[in-house]
């Protein structure tokens, strides 16, 4: 099955477009995952920590989000030991029942795209059974012959990608607002070109576009330009991203738009609305603030 069916039937039987973003900040870590922040704990120890902290949260957003994604920079971290943490929360996810899409964020020339594509969508076994995650985010900033290599493995395992096309980062708006039309306009274009032959039988693709929540007046019109296209909406919560914000994105397919959070869940109990309550029901009570706020924007369309 493609990812663009897996993805529209786990969304809509989680009934929830949510997407957990599964950040190690080591500094924010709750204390009780304090040694992954300690430069005397061995490397092992400190990696394990964080996969600790991610396993208790997957577990916590299990039965309410269809989809968690994992940053790949805060397992790079640790080095042999964090990509073995990394497989661990992977699989962890996996047998929650939950898609995985890796954020990785790679972009290379073909022969090197094409190593990254495998690593992390296919496995040294080759096939979907080794497949490590369900899609991947890549950056497609050096051409299309970046982003074939990935194409490649989509189709012949089922993965999906995400491309970048307008990030939620302040900073997104030094090159990706320029040029007539501009370079967003130009991604988009593209990522919709290349998902068209990987269009899934509920008339998705599973190639999807990274657009910010941080830009809501932008969603319309990246919808437009991308019919078919899943979109990611990073941003939500901490970075400014609200409800309301990302109705644009949405259409009738359940798994059209994916509204992802991060900090604002894994953290909240460092937030005051939170204050006093353990890290872990703060997150509960975080992602439930989101979960239903989201399908409250959607009803009320």
């Amino acid at each position: 099955m493609s990812f663009a069916d897996r993805l529209d039937t786990a969304v809509a039987h989680a009934d929830s477009p949510c997407v957990l973003g599964l950040d190690a900040h080591l500094d924010l870590l709750p204390e009780e995952f304090a040694v992954a922040r300690d430069p005397k704990a061995a490397r092992c120890e400190r990696a394990a920590a964080v996969a600790d902290f991610l396993c208790r949260l997957i577990d916590i957003a299990a039965e309410r989000v269809a989809l968690v994604k994992p940053q790949s920079a805060f397992f790079e971290l640790f080095g042999a030991d964090g990509a073995v943490a990394w497989e661990r929360v992977v699989a962890h996810a996996h047998d929650a029942g939950l898609l995985v899409i890796g954020d990785v964020k790679r972009g290379d020339i073909a022969s090197t795209a094409t190593a990254y594509a495998k690593a992390f969508l296919e496995g040294p076994g080759g096939g979907p059974d080794h497949r490590l995650c369900d899609a991947v985010t890549v950056n497609a900033f050096l051409g299309n012959d970046s982003i074939e290599p990935f194409l490649e493995v989509c189709r012949r395992t089922g993965s999906g990608i995400f491309v970048l096309v307008r990030t939620s980062n302040p900073g997104s708006a030094d090159f990706q607002t320029h040029g007539e039309p501009t370079l967003s306009h130009r991604l988009a274009r593209a990522t919709h070109r290349w998902g068209w032959d990987l269009r899934g039988e509920c008339g998705l693709s599973s190639v999807g576009a990274v657009v910010g929540a941080t830009h809501p007046a932008l969603l319309a019109q990246m919808r437009e330009l991308m019919p078919h296209t899943p979109f990611l909406l990073p941003g939500f919560g901490t970075q400014g991203g609200g409800p309301a914000d990302v109705l644009g994105a949405f259409t009738a397919r359940a798994g059209a738009a994916l509204v992802s959070s991060s900090r604002g869940v894994a953290y909240a109990y460092r937030q005051s609305e939170y204050a006093g309550l353990h890290w872990a029901d703060a997150a509960s009570a975080a992602l439930d603030a989101m979960v239903g706020g989201v399908r409250d924007a959607l009803a009320s369309r």
